[in-house]
């Protein structure tokens, strides 16, 4: 859907756009530097694989300002309980600790990990109700170092 705005001007609704996300990311990146003098952003993954090649899991998320963020952790199922979610987990946290991250912050639904989360150290900070299914969206925090405070 396009719609004018005047001369020239175009507001454009549609899918996926990864130019726009990019753009979007480099602008809102700089204006967040900008506003709080802090530039050291890094991408951060952890992977495991099998002996044939084959993904077991892994982690995905991002370090900026002390702070970690993962967005993703998965472990497929057929090895699942075998430990791998929390090896990754510290893993991930033992290199964030490293880029000298002190605290940690992810989302997970709750028909997904937040109690996996909890047995690892992570505190709850806020629920959004909504998902479907009658689920909600959890918010989870946790200091890497003692001193950090919730």
């Amino acid at each position: 859907m396009t719609a004018a705005q005047g001369e020239g001007t175009v507001l454009t609704v549609g899918g996926r756009d990864d130019e726009l996300n990019q753009r979007l990311g480099d602008e809102l990146e700089a204006f967040n530097d900008t506003a709080t003098g802090t530039g050291d952003h890094g991408a951060l993954s952890v992977r495991v694989t099998d002996g044939k090649g084959g993904l077991i899991g892994g982690l995905a998320g991002w370090t900026w300002g002390g702070l970690f963020e993962i967005e993703l952790l998965w472990v497929r199922a057929s090895s699942r309980g075998e430990g791998w979610g929390g090896k990754v987990l510290r893993a991930a946290e033992e290199e964030a600790l490293r880029r000298g991250c002190d605290r940690v912050v992810l989302a997970s639904y709750t028909f997904q990990a937040p109690e996996f989360y909890k047995r690892h150290g992570y505190i709850e900070t806020g629920r959004t109700p909504g998902i479907p299914g009658g689920h909600a969206d959890v918010t989870l925090y946790k200091a890497l170092r003692p001193t950090v405070a919730a």
